[in-house]
């Protein structure tokens, strides 16, 4: 792991805005570019406050984005995408409405459909609409990735698209977006951009072009994750998180997550626990597990934390769960609805994502998943 010869791609979006205050700035870029009808998906509360991007001319809203989106979801935007006739398409939320932007920007208008382009590279070419991505939560770092997920309703597995022609054109961060964000959400959507750059950093692909990025965001939620839960307006806090949630995204393209996100999935797709709720309840387990095969990096990201720095398995697990559960988090299985008896179907749904497990620095059998799941109940 870790290797500095071994080769690598990085990808950024072509032009980034971050800091208080820079939604508009779409605005003024869209115009720049000679955009004139905008395509904005978003969920409810957010496409009531599009007026903060600061666009105009023909904007059409598809505001009816939920989490955990599905193929039907998807054929949804897909419509909304054929009627507006968008010359931009923006994604105005959380990782719902950014992935879904990211589809419809290459499938609208495309002789391609979803069963045709789900894995690596799949995408014939560039849609005909530019693409902007506007995060409203601190979570995902979906806006400077270029891979989508949505679930197949009748196998309840995740659907992966990555291309880099579903990569943004302009990214706006702008963490005033966030001090709406309510404190359990704050707190699971922190939590997972923490086990993006955690995963990342840990992981068989890990590289030190990367690491900067992950031990840095490990660290940035490690001193603000906590301030922007207790208050929401915490404007250095909400910043902080933002940034950590970019750098979270950028850990994604080149090295992308591993177990511990293999493991949440089925929490979504079966249960619909949300996305960050479900990374944050497992990554205590995860962590602990990896740490006989990734020690010193294991040791590296309990400072970050501001935790008792140790490689003993058990002292690991306390010291990432305290962390979570000091924030508010669920951690158990059982408080979420997920049934005792299901557990051993979703042990087989995990084991079967072998894209994010053979990322993992430790071999995850479905024995040692059914026993995590069992030890999360």
């Amino acid at each position: 792991m870790n290797n500095l010869e071994a080769p690598i791609s990085m990808v950024r979006p072509g032009l980034i805005e971050f800091g208080i205050g820079v939604a508009a700035r779409l605005g003024a870029w869209a115009k720049s570019k000679g955009y004139r009808r905008a395509l904005v998906i978003s969920d409810a509360f957010n496409a009531s406050r599009i007026e903060a991007l600061g666009l105009a001319g023909e904007i059409t809203v598809y505001g009816d984005v939920k989490a955990e989106p599905d193929t039907g979801d998807l054929d949804r935007v897909l419509e909304a995408a054929e009627g507006a006739n968008a010359d931009l398409i923006v994604g105005f939320g959380g990782g719902s409405a950014m992935d879904l932007a990211k589809l419809a920007a290459v499938l609208s208008g495309s002789s391609q459909r979803l069963v045709d382009v789900v894995g690596a590279g799949k995408v014939a070419g560039p849609g005909k609409a530019a693409l902007a991505q506007v995060p409203t939560t601190s979570g995902t770092g979906s806006e400077a990735g270029i891979r989508a997920l949505v679930t197949d309703p009748a196998t309840k597995a995740k659907l992966a698209v990555e291309s880099i022609h579903m990569l943004a054109d302009m990214a706006v961060i702008d963490p005033a977006l966030t001090f709406t964000v309510p404190p359990k959400v704050t707190a699971a959507t922190g939590v997972d951009a923490l086990a993006h750059c955690v995963e990342a950093f840990t992981n068989r692909k890990s590289h030190a072009a990367v690491d900067i990025y992950a031990i840095e965001g490990a660290r940035l939620v490690g001193r603000y994750l906590a301030r922007a839960v207790r208050d929401g307006s915490d404007a250095e806090a909400r910043a902080g998180l933002s940034l950590a949630s970019l750098y979270g995204g950028y850990c994604l393209g080149p090295v992308n997550t591993a177990g511990g996100h293999a493991l949440a999935y089925p929490l979504g797709t079966r249960w619909h626990v949300a996305h960050g709720a479900a990374n944050a309840l497992i990554f205590p387990h995860v962590l602990a597990f990896n740490t006989p095969a990734v020690p010193e990096k294991t040791k590296a990201v309990l400072d970050a934390l501001n935790l008792p720095v140790t490689d003993k398995v058990g002292s690991v697990f306390e010291g990432a769960h305290a962390f979570c559960a000091a924030l508010g988090i669920e951690m158990k299985l059982s408080e979420l609805g997920v049934p005792a008896d299901d557990l051993g179907t979703m042990a087989d749904d995990a084991f079967a994502i072998r894209r994010l497990l053979d990322n993992n620095p430790r071999d995850l059998s479905r024995a040692d998943i059914l026993a995590i799941y069992e030890a999360a109940y």
